[in-house]
């Protein structure tokens, strides 16, 4: 099951529907356009074409699978008391005293160009269930991370 807010899943059902209604057309018309060039057995085109179509059927399949198993959270039931999915976290590292902001989410509304990271990720792991004023030690690749909790709110 994948928690996420409103707004990711509608993002991920209109991706969902632009692929089936403008990629996969372009798939097959591609496909249709090499088969035409003639002999397949030598058509790298041909090969090129149907493996974009697998690709884009893949990506397509997995979109459904996570629309069919997406759990939509109601953000106006959360709570600011601990960080949480859905929490807007605002933190200081320790080490240099960096001022960071991260809001946590779906995996597959996971954008860090716009400060929204997975869930799965370690930093938000590690900042589960902490308050404001904890501090989470946090292993990451390049060693163990201590970020204090600042604030926490709810977009």
């Amino acid at each position: 099951m994948a928690y996420m807010s409103q707004e990711g899943y509608d993002k991920l059902v209109a991706e969902l529907h632009r692929l089936e209604a403008v990629e996969r057309p372009k798939a097959s018309a591609a496909i249709a356009e090499a088969r035409d060039k003639g002999d397949l057995s030598e058509n790298s085109e041909y090969d090129a074409a149907k493996e974009a179509q697998a690709h884009l059927e893949s990506k397509i399949n997995k979109m459904k699978l996570t629309i069919a198993e997406a759990k939509i959270v109601d953000v106006s039931r959360l709570s600011t008391d601990m960080v949480q999915i859905m929490s807007k976290v605002e933190m200081t590292n320790l080490a240099n005293q960096a001022k960071m902001t991260y809001t946590i989410v779906s995996e597959s509304e996971a954008n860090l160009r716009e400060g929204k990271i997975s869930i799965q990720t370690p930093i938000a792991k590690g900042l589960l269930n902490k308050k404001v004023g904890d501090v989470a030690e946090i292993k990451i690749p390049s060693g163990l991370i201590r970020l204090r909790i600042d604030k926490i709110s709810i977009e």
